[in-house]
């Protein structure tokens, strides 16, 4: 067997012109361009598993961290409106800060909250241009804590009236009916 020098050896055997041609490196790009299906398709999987664990058919809704909602047996279905929570301190709007309650137990007086009248107000301004012509339902959702003082219910209540919302919902944990 005889020494050769090292490089590429494969298909250059081939008697045809265009193979040697392809094999010592001319030519030009090929037609079809490799895909790789594995990464593709885990890619997908992943996306698919992150959108069936993040999205709820059922209209369920979370609940803040430290809320312990009141118990009921007659109850709703789930309808679509602004979400007022109150979680300590905090008043929330769909999950986004709108006011404080501090001021309102300190005094222990009724009083409209300005910040969440704002908020409750702009919502009321974007629904109507987003469905011009349709009578605004004026329906909110008030998701509180249990041991939240009764005034400062009130006072979300009445602000949510102010800013236009006067039809109030509970959001509440449902009690199984006994039959």
């Amino acid at each position: 067997m005889t020494i050769h020098k090292p490089g590429r050896r494969l298909m250059h055997a081939v008697p045809l012109k265009f193979v040697q041609h392809k094999v010592t490196g001319g030519g030009r790009r090929a037609v079809g361009a490799a895909l790789s299906l594995t990464s593709m398709i885990d890619f997908l999987v992943v996306t698919v598993v992150f959108l069936l664990m993040t999205f709820s058919a059922s209209g369920e809704t979370t609940v803040a961290k430290g809320v312990n909602l009141p118990k009921a047996e007659n109850t709703l279905d789930m309808i679509d409106a602004p979400m007022v929570g109150i979680a300590g301190s905090q008043i929330l709007v769909d999950g986004n800060l709108a006011g404080n309650t501090r001021a309102i137990e300190d005094s222990k007086r009724l009083q409209r909250i300005d910040e969440l009248f704002n908020v409750l107000k702009g919502k009321r301004e974007l629904w109507k241009q987003l469905h011009p012509g349709k009578e605004f339902p004026g329906v909110v959702v008030l998701q509180v804590d249990q041991d939240v003082p009764a005034i400062v219910v009130k006072s979300v209540f009445q602000t949510a009236a102010f800013a236009g919302y006067p039809n109030v919902s509970f959001m509440v944990n449902m009690i199984p009916k006994t039959k």
